[in-house]
């Protein structure tokens, strides 16, 4: 499997835990998790994706290494997104994405197929 990990945007923690839970109550393509974190570091986002993993059938090193590699080659992105979270606040998240290639690659035809 390979995978890929994105910064996707900052969120207000009551929205989050309310998507949260509303995926764990209804069907979800396998495949694609959304993490959470208070702060915009690497060993934030290695702690939130080792909370994850262990309900995914996912190769833990694999992610972990595509996050660290994410983290490596998107210096300006993740400072952007550092700005982002304190200016949004302490009730805030820094969100991300981690996904097995070919289950995000199927839920973004998805959606292109939704609004065509």
């Amino acid at each position: 499997m390979r995978f890929t990990f994105d910064i996707v945007g900052v969120s207000p923690v009551l929205y989050f835990f309310n998507h949260q839970q509303q995926s764990w109550q209804k069907p979800q393509p396998p495949g694609v998790e959304y993490l959470g974190t208070h702060t915009c570091t690497l060993d934030g986002f290695l702690e939130s994706v080792e909370s994850v993993l262990p309900k995914l059938d996912w190769n833990l090193d694999q992610v972990v290494d595509t996050v660290i590699q994410f983290w490596w080659n998107n210096s300006e992105s993740i400072q952007y997104w550092k700005s982002r979270l304190q200016d949004a606040g302490r009730d805030n998240l820094l969100v991300a994405r981690v996904a097995e290639i070919q289950a995000l690659q199927a839920e973004f035809e998805s959606l292109l197929r939704k609004n065509w």
